[in-house]
């Protein structure tokens, strides 16, 4: 770029930054130059002085003299004063002056007209414009005026010599001529400057280079080693390489080889594939380092040849960490963190490979599916530090009990699954899975001590074989889960066997719970109506809403038809909600018409009792319909009580209780503890169930539970209510026995809400009904 920037005219560069550049580059020699210019200049003028003595007498000594001294004398001022020049055009400026002065000087000798005047005449402007460091501008006008004024100082004052024009002729060529050697000299100067500035440049940007390749070598995180083909010694490593290998500096690398550091087979291993493709990429060896330890290293190679000599350039990546982490990855990925079984999946991948194997060979699979029985009532009682215990304790009976060739695994929460290897003679799978199933019961059956309590660890299991009950592994898991249902259905601790019966009943469960979202859908399951009669009054005193399904086919169906559809509990919340909209607009229309339909009685069903705001829902709904809250009931069976969540159904009593909701106790009697109901929840009615009243004349052991149960309800200041009430027989006893309500066919049977003010209307005396 400096080059082609030069001035065709002078010689210089054009640009101004480069010229200065230059000059300050060179200012140091151009400062010897000068200083030893004014240095010869003080001295031959001395002698020159001493030369011109020989004019004493005549008039142009005592011009030269004076003159010469002057010149010396301020060579020697400018000689002095060199040195506090820092700066190319201050030393340019004491030159100017200089040569001005020089110039003078020389012009008063000159007027001698003498031999050596013209020698000088012609010679001066040379030096000056051939020795003199100034810039070609100031080399011109500088040049130029010297020769001009010499000139004048020869020729004048007139006559002219007959020589004078051939004199001025070779002053005028000599300046041409010495301008185009400044001119040259000065381009060569400067493309000299140019060419060792560029090979400076260029070998400061090679050693720095250098300086950045070693820098980097050294500090690059990846092990980088250079060995010698085939000898295998290092000639170089980084730092990295350095501490994988635990060396203590580049000497003691040289001194080892790839024989030292790497196994034989390996070795061989990666001399055949660099033989083969000149570079390998990302080969898995084992390295051992000098105290011994031997690493994972993925190493990347390649070949080169630097100034004859054959070298392979490797970079290792340490991979002995990563195979650990993956191999925790993958221990954790495929097991359970709490009990160390395989988890789900794991036991996924291994039951699709044990059926692919079965279905190939005609052999069978058998699985149990394990479910602990009441798991919630030890974390909640104890805590879930002692379940994870109990866990834990299942998961090493599990794995003790299972035979060589079984995969125990817990699929979630207190859920485990044995796959059992199976022998192929006709009877001899079902024999070997049940074997394993009354192991796993007895080998779990042993009391474990947890929190300080003596637990008894309690499961259901469910079993199938493939391909007799299924011939994928989700059918085959769906069906276990089916079984297993069925065991807890059954009592719970004991195994049951897959039946096609099983998933009949649950696809019916499926099928009733979708026919009720869109029976819910369009209306059609409604409240029907039957009434509670007083003894004492014989007349109406409130109501039961009992849930029906007016089914587009099958007519007007009981909760009997859809029970089922009970175990959803979405659905059987939306039911509970829809049921309880519908009975408290009734219950409002029929006040608003002036009737009394005294206290309409709710049923709540378990599935209501999970839903986190319900008691704020169901006196919502009282007050949205402005029918006080005292006008209704809710009525909760033991099958409720004893869902195990007693915690939840007290608080949603209390919640109503204190609404003035009265509470009664369904069923009273066919369930187990109801007198610890009687005490813990907030009771305030009982009802006899219908079984006990059916036989009450017939039945002494039926009277006399009715009979206890009425006197009961005396002590304990509840509303006893005789369900199932069909008979005048059962009538007089009821009320020689002192029961205070009942319900049945005798007074009337559910009934749409349209029917209710005409049973508001009638006569209180009893009317007999045909049964149902």
């Amino acid at each position: 770029m400096e080059r082609s920037s030069l001035s065709k005219v002078g010689g210089e560069f054009l640009c101004p930054e480069h010229e200065a550049a230059f000059r300050a580059a060179r200012l140091p020699e151009t400062m010897r130059h000068a200083r030893l210019l004014f240095l010869l200049s003080a001295g031959l003028n001395f002698l020159f002085l001493a030369s011109d003595w020989r004019f004493h007498g005549q008039p142009h000594f005592y011009c030269a003299v004076p003159a010469r001294s002057f010149l010396v004398a301020f060579s020697l001022l400018c000689l002095w004063l060199a040195p506090g020049r820092r700066s190319f055009p201050a030393l340019q400026r004491l030159l100017l002056v200089w040569q001005a002065v020089a110039a003078i000087c020389v012009a008063i000798l000159v007027t001698s007209r003498s031999d050596i005047a013209l020698f000088v005449l012609l010679l001066l402007p040379a030096i000056f414009q051939l020795v003199l460091p100034t810039s070609f501008r100031w080399t011109l006008i500088a040049g130029i005026g010297t020769s001009g004024l010499l000139t004048a100082s020869y020729l004048l004052p007139p006559p002219f010599s007959g020589t004078a024009l051939g004199l001025v002729l070779a002053v005028v060529i000599e300046n041409v001529a010495l301008l185009l050697v400044v001119i040259r000299s000065n381009r060569l100067r400067r493309l000299e400057w140019s060419a060792v500035r560029a090979h400076q440049r260029a070998n400061d940007e090679l050693d720095r280079s250098q300086r950045l390749f070693e820098t980097l070598f050294r500090a690059v995180p990846i092990p980088v080693v250079v060995s010698t083909i085939p000898e295998g010694r290092f000639s170089g490593m980084n730092d990295a390489a350095l501490r994988m290998f635990g060396l203590g500096g580049i000497e003691q690398a040289q001194a080892l080889s790839t024989r030292d550091l790497m196994p034989a087979c390996h070795r061989r291993r990666l001399q055949a594939d660099i033989d083969r493709n000149v570079a390998i990429r990302d080969v898995e060896v084992s390295i051992t380092t000098v105290d011994g330890q031997s690493r994972d290293t993925l190493i990347s190679a390649e070949a080169l040849n630097i100034g004859g000599e054959s070298i392979l350039i490797s970079s290792l990546v340490d991979i002995t960490d990563r195979k650990a982490a993956e191999g925790a990855i993958r221990m954790a990925a495929h097991h359970d963190a709490l009990t160390g079984l395989p988890n789900r999946s794991l036991f996924q991948a291994t039951i699709d490979a044990d059926i692919a194997v079965a279905a190939r060979t005609g052999g069978r699979v058998g699985l149990i599916l394990l479910d602990l029985d009441d798991f919630k009532g030890v974390n909640d009682t104890l805590g879930h530090a002692a379940g994870d215990a109990l866990l834990q304790t299942v998961a090493q009976r599990l794995s003790a009990i299972a035979e060589p060739g079984d995969l125990v695994a817990r699929l979630g929460g207190d859920e485990f699954v044995v796959i059992c290897a199976c022998d192929t003679l006709p009877g001899q799978p079902t024999r070997r899975i049940n074997q394993a199933a009354a192991a796993i019961l007895e080998g779990l059956n042993p009391s474990v001590a947890l929190a300080g309590r003596i637990v008894s660890p309690r499961a259901s299991l469910g079993i199938v074989l493939f391909p007799d009950h299924a011939d994928n592994s989700a059918d085959l898991l769906t069906n276990a889960d089916l079984a297993l249902y069925a065991a807890k259905a059954a009592g719970r601790n004991q195994a049951a066997m897959f039946q096609p019966a099983m998933r009949a009943r649950i696809e019916e469960r499926v099928t009733v719970a979708r026919e009720m979202r869109l029976a819910l859908e369009r209306g059609r399951i409604v409240p029907y109506y039957q009434p509670k009669v007083c003894f004492e009054s014989g007349r109406v005193v409130g109501f039961e809403a009992l849930a029906r399904w007016r089914h587009p086919e099958r007519g007007v169906l009981g909760p009997a038809a859809f029970a089922t559809a009970f175990d959803d509990h979405e659905v059987g919340a939306a039911i509970g909600a829809s049921l309880a909209t519908q009975v408290a607009r009734d219950v409002g229309t029929w006040i608003a018409d002036g009737l009394d339909p005294g206290r309409v009685f709710i049923n709540l069903s378990t599935a209501q009792f999970t839903e986190r705001d319900f008691p704020d829902s169901l006196l919502a709904i009282f007050d949205a319909a402005g029918v006080p809250r005292a006008r209704f009931g809710v009525e909760v069976t033991e099958t409720v009580l004893l869902g195990g969540r007693c915690d939840r159904v007290s608080e949603v009593l209390d919640r109503l209780h204190a609404a003035g909701v009265r509470v009664a106790l369904d069923d009273f009697g066919t369930g187990y503890a109801s007198l610890t109901h009687l005490k813990r929840f907030p009771v305030d009615e009982i009802k006899v169930d219908r079984s006990f009243v059916a036989d009450v004349i017939q039945d002494a052991n039926d009277a006399a539970i009715v009979t206890a149960v009425l006197q009961l309800g005396r002590s304990l200041g509840l509303d006893v209510t005789a369900e199932g009430v069909e008979t005048a027989e059962q009538v007089a006893f009821l009320q020689a026995a002192g029961c205070s309500y009942a319900q049945g066919y005798l007074y009337a049977r559910p009934s749409p809400a349209a029917d209710v003010p005409g049973m508001l209307a009638e006569t209180a005396a009893p009317r007999r009904v045909a049964a149902a």
